[in-house]
């Protein structure tokens, strides 16, 4: 895909203190600083989404936060980031947009000491994160084995529903339940993965679930009656509501899934492209019980397959 040309272009990593680069396509860079301590570092931002200048902020804000979650670490602060038209400065859009992200951070508990602004017309808005993590304990994409368990901690959808309300036909409680999910933070789902020992997770995101399974460097079996959608969006998928990027998604991973007979609007549901998306983590079926957040969707295989129940 594009990015990955991109990420290409970036010379080798040499510095051994590098735990997790850009190379490594997991979800943020770890830097060991000490024998039991690691930082972790990400950034993401992003356009508006929603019509809601507050959630919008509270979005970006959990959506940049995750990505420290997905590893294992505890956030620690934040810079914010922000693109805006100087001409409209005095509506009190970025107020809000800067009050809600402010607001879901201090749920976190992660001080903005800082951040950077730019006049641009077209608004954006996030984080860079710096977290930390013992870097014994931090949880990458690649260790989980055959027979671990799958579990996806949040709906999906939310790419057919951003789409769905730029053009206006996103159903009210649809909205809501979608900007419910994308402001919850994932840090509850990150504290118990750690706490029952898990062996690979990442948060799904742009990619879509199906690039995540992709990203997790194993065969696996999803069941797909098992898979968590928001209520409603398999009518936006019908009405083919699918963001761009959710058909990138499913030009570049369609032929390494074992589909099962899915039909073709359901592909696309599973590669749809998220926003502030759940952690999909790895957990040992001896300790699976023990996880009791999300949906168990699936178990991994040894055999590097994609495989798709109906």
């Amino acid at each position: 895909m594009e990015l990955g040309q991109v990420l290409g272009a970036l010379p080798p990593i040499v510095d051994p203190n590098v735990l997790n680069g850009a190379a490594a396509r997991d979800d943020a860079a770890v830097y060991r600083i000490a024998a039991n301590r690691a930082l972790v570092a990400t950034i993401d931002f992003f356009t508006p989404i929603v019509d809601d200048p507050y959630a919008y902020g509270a979005i970006a804000a959990a959506n940049a936060l995750s990505d420290v979650y997905a590893v294992g670490g505890k956030p620690l602060f934040a810079l914010g980031i922000t693109a805006f038209p100087r001409a409209k400065l005095g509506a009190g859009l970025l107020q809000k947009i800067v009050a809600g992200g402010a607001a879901k951070m201090g749920e976190a508990g992660v001080p903005v000491v800082g951040g950077h602004s730019v006049d641009d017309n077209e608004p954006k808005f996030g984080y860079a994160v710096t977290g930390e993590v013992n870097p014994k304990k931090a949880i990458g994409h690649n260790g989980a084995v055959g027979g671990d368990v799958l579990f996806l901690t949040k709906p999906l959808g939310s790419g057919l529903v951003t789409t769905a309300i730029k053009r206006g036909l996103c159903p009210p409680e649809l909205e809501a339940e979608a900007i419910a999910v994308m402001t919850q933070l994932n840090r509850e789902a990150s504290e118990r993965m750690v706490a029952v020992g898990a062996t690979a997770a990442t948060d799904v995101t742009g990619y879509g679930l199906i690039g995540h399974l992709a990203n997790l460097n194993g065969g696996v079996d999803i069941d797909f009656p098992s898979v968590p959608f928001m209520k409603g969006v398999n009518n936006l998928a019908e009405r083919d509501l699918f963001p761009d990027g959710s058909r990138r998604n499913w030009a570049a991973f369609r032929d390494r899934v074992e589909w099962g007979g899915l039909g073709e609007t359901e592909q696309l549901m599973l590669c749809d492209a998220q926003t502030s998306g759940g952690l999909l983590v790895a957990i040992p079926p001896e300790k699976a019980r023990r996880f009791r957040i999300g949906d168990r969707i699936g178990v991994m295989r040894d055999d590097g397959v994609i495989r798709i129940r109906t």
